[in-house]
Formats: C-alpha cells, sequence, structure tokens
C-alpha cells in the first residue's frame, strides 16, 4: 500500500522560501538586540509632580555624582525629604553642568532661577537656557536629555498658556506652559569631540549600550542577507527609496522617502512673529 506522506506547513514554507531573515526584521524579536540595562543606575527623571511642588518648593540636597553606563551624561543623586513619612526618598535626576555635591537644589513654582533647580516654564523668562523638559504636565522629562544639550525658552503665549521652545535639533516646539525643566545645560558636553580613534573604544562604547556595533553596509552583504547585497562591484542596483507597506524583508534603504538627493540652497528658518 503506498504511504501518505503530510508535510507541516511549516516545512512547506521553508521550502517555498529563498534567502534568509535579515537583520532589520531579527532586531524586532530577538533577545540578542535586547538593551544592556544589568549595569545601569536607574531611571533618570524629575520628582513625580505633587503639593509642594505645585503650590511652593521642596529642598533637596545633591549626594553624588555618578556614571550611568551606556549614557554621555552624568547623573545626580538628589535626596528630599519626604513630605508625608519620616524617610528620605532619593532621586535620580540629570546633572546639570556646574552641579557639584553637597549643592542645594530646589523644585517647584516657587524656586529660583538658577542652575540646577526645576521650575515650571511658565516661572522662565524668555531667552532662559533649559534642560530635561516634560512634554506633558508631569511627564517627569521628555526634551533635551542628552550630555551638552539644552533648550532655549523662545516665547510664552499667556492667552493659550502654551511656551515655545528651541530644541537642540534647532526644531521649534510648543508645549503648555506648565510643564516642568532644569534651568542650565545638560553636563557632560563636548563628548564627541574627541574621536574614538580605534575599534576598541568603539566596541566598549556600544557594549554598555545594545547590540548595535559594528554595522555593516548592506552592499557589502551577500544576495542572501540584505537585499542590495551581491553583484561584481559594491552597487545598490535597484531604488534605495522603499514604499512604507513594503515587507519586512524588502524593507531597507529610505524608507518611504518624501525626497531625496543633496539638500541645495539655502535652508529657509521661519521666523517668529514676535
Amino acid at each position: 500500500a503506498r504511504q501518505r506522506t503530510t508535510h507541516s506547513f511549516s516545512t512547506l514554507q521553508e521550502h517555498a522560501t529563498m534567502g534568509k531573515i535579515i537583520q532589520a526584521q531579527r532586531k524586532g524579536k530577538s533577545t540578542i538586540f535586547k538593551a544592556h540595562v544589568r549595569t545601569r543606575k536607574g531611571a533618570v527623571k524629575l520628582r513625580t509632580l505633587d503639593y509642594a511642588e505645585r503650590h511652593g518648593y521642596i529642598r533637596g540636597v545633591v549626594k553624588e555624582i555618578i556614571h550611568d553606563p551606556g549614557r554621555g551624561a552624568p547623573v545626580a543623586k538628589i535626596q528630599f525629604l519626604n513630605a508625608y513619612k519620616y524617610k528620605r526618598d532619593t532621586e535620580l535626576m540629570l546633572a546639570t553642568e556646574g552641579m557639584y555635591t553637597g549643592q542645594f537644589v530646589y523644585c517647584g513654582t516657587k524656586a529660583d532661577l538658577v542652575v540646577g533647580n526645576c521650575l515650571p516654564l511658565n516661572r522662565v523668562p524668555e531667552g532662559t537656557i533649559v534642560c530635561n523638559i516634560e512634554a506633558k504636565v508631569g511627564d517627569r522629562g521628555a526634551f533635551a536629555r542628552g550630555s551638552g544639550c539644552f533648550a532655549v525658552v523662545v516665547s510664552h503665549d499667556d492667552d493659550k498658556g502654551t511656551t515655545r521652545l528651541r530644541l537642540p535639533s534647532g526644531g521649534k516646539k510648543t508645549v503648555p506652559s506648565g510643564v516642568r525643566a532644569q534651568i542650565g545645560i545638560v553636563a557632560g558636553g563636548g563628548r564627541t569631540d574627541k574621536p574614538l580613534l580605534k575599534a576598541g573604544r568603539a566596541y566598549h562604547k556600544y557594549r554598555v549600550k545594545r547590540n548595535c556595533w559594528p554595522k555593516i553596509r548592506g552592499v557589502a552583504k551577500n544576495p542572501v542577507e540584505h537585499p542590495f547585497g551581491g553583484g561584481n562591484h559594491q552597487h545598490i542596483g535597484r531604488p534605495s527609496t522603499v514604499a512604507r507597506d513594503a515587507p519586512a524583508g524588502r524593507k531597507v534603504g529610505l524608507i518611504a522617502a518624501r525626497r531625496t538627493g543633496r539638500l541645495r540652497g539655502v535652508k529657509k528658518v521661519a521666523q517668529d512673529k514676535d
């Protein structure tokens, strides 16, 4: 009697598909590309917004300035007295330029405009340099958090209750005036001025971040590993632009590009009305 053979769907799929799962696809699911967080010191945020900050101020003291692996900016360990229990709360906040151990830091609506203090933007005059700014009230810090980063308060709109900022990227952003920010520049600036010079330094830099180095170009790979791979010379051999709804194994290059090529001419910067 003839034997009936049944193939599982996965086996058929293996026979039907060519190539392999490219690196861009593996990054979504694989544990190999997870962030390396074992030695990290903790989430670096502003204080939780409470009664003391909304109606007055609260004083903390900088206990220690520490290095957080995988982060370019130093981190300040700041101790506050708990308002409700007999204990101290330790917060991890971004260290601003000029901060030192033993320094008093004030957080709240009625805090002074001093480097390191944390104030709502509606208490900050135009032209002030701020960092670690919230996007929404109470989210504990979203913008200008990298080493050497700062944003500038451009203008306040009292009617709408919004504040316009110039971010480190050069872009403008409108946020609610009630969001908090630290005064000053994030410490650790000029980090990128010194070149890495050798592969060993790059290895150690990215080892504590995540598995994202070394980065191999698509054209340097084999056709089985990348859509741009293969050929007798390193060339893409097809348009580098790719549709937004392209399948995952093809979605490499300039994804859903609005334009390509060199930026020619002078960039027109929108001037503020005031």
